[in-house]
């Protein structure tokens, strides 16, 4: 008598519950079904979701939006947890590792705003809202005569406070927007030269622990979510966030922090072109705009330049 075939290997995808990081896990979880992985999603709240009246830098930082998801990971309850790769500690606690940095989406910033069609459009002292120093302190550099004023929640919770008059305008993440169908609320996309992205900003991280289980149960499913991972691992993004993720972890890796780091490959082979800025958020010293380039082929030299690049802003003024 023939054996059963052996049921499809489940996986279980921990990630918070906002209707954006939903779309990011679903998405993973259809690129791996496509791969022949089953995955399943496990929704969580995160700290970081739950304190929304104060700034991020005040309360512990990006990590506040991870911690729940990797004692998921720690405990056995998931396999992986997806993240917006913005969002991750620039140092994983001991036992975690980024597996997978798939290919990046939208990288820039977006002006939002119901009655203007431009940041130029804004009158003087108008309130414009963002939930980051880097933002805060580049539109400050655009325009001074600006009133900027802290805006906390998910996508949806910032849109309705714009819709509800608290704001001129709001600065949003292009790709959350895009992904959420609400691209159309966009008015203004922020160039580079405007407005510097955050680093990893757009692309997605993936997280799993160090060391998978070697139990006789758990280790083909492991193995098999190792394979699926690689397949959708686009080692241009990772090679270019991870130098961007040096910048800031050589100047401290936090959202207290108002640092820009943003890769672009050039046209020569393997090239690596990498800017990043400083701000001072209390206005008293100038913007610091650095940028250098490498032949980038590996992990290695991709940190390198970003750290490189690091030295170039604190010799140029950065401090942190």
């Amino acid at each position: 008598m023939n054996a059963s075939p052996r049921p499809p290997a489940a996986c279980i995808i921990a990630t918070r519950e906002s209707r954006l990081a939903l779309w990011q896990a679903q998405h993973i979880q259809q690129r791996l079904q496509a791969q022949g992985l089953q995955a399943t999603l496990l929704g969580m709240t995160t700290r970081g979701d739950q304190i929304l009246d104060r700034s991020l830098s005040k309360v512990g930082g990006k990590g506040l939006f991870v911690k729940e998801l990797e004692a998921a990971l720690a405990d056995g309850r998931a396999h992986l947890a997806v993240h917006s790769l913005k969002d991750v500690p620039m140092e994983l606690p001991a036992g975690f590792a980024l597996a997978c940095v798939p290919e990046r989406g939208n990288p820039y910033d977006a002006f939002v705003s119901n009655h203007y069609a431009r940041l130029e459009d804004l009158p003087e002292g108008a309130v414009v809202g963002t939930s980051s120093l880097r933002r805060q302190v580049l539109l400050q550099h655009l325009r001074p005569d600006l009133r900027i004023e802290p805006l906390r929640g998910n996508l949806d919770t910032r849109l309705r406070k714009l819709d509800e008059g608290q704001f001129s305008a709001i600065v949003l993440a292009a790709a959350g927007l895009e992904r959420l169908q609400l691209a159309g609320r966009i008015r203004m996309q922020f160039t580079p030269e405007q407005m510097l992205p955050a680093a990893g900003q757009g692309a997605l991280g993936i997280e799993v622990l160090a060391t998978q289980p070697h139990t006789s149960q758990a280790q083909p499913l492991a193995q098999q979510l190792q394979a699926a991972l690689q397949a959708l691992s686009h080692l241009p993004t990772w090679l270019a966030t991870a130098a961007e993720r040096a910048v800031s972890r050589a100047l401290g890796g936090s959202c207290s922090v108002p640092l820009a780091a943003h890769a672009v490959w050039a046209d020569a082979p393997d090239t690596l072109w990498l800017r990043a800025a400083w701000g001072d958020p209390q206005g008293q010293r100038p913007l610091v705009q650095v940028q250098a380039s490498a032949a980038i082929t590996t992990l290695a030299q991709a940190q390198a330049l970003g750290e490189q690049v690091a030295q170039l802003l604190r010799q140029a003024g950065a401090q942190v």
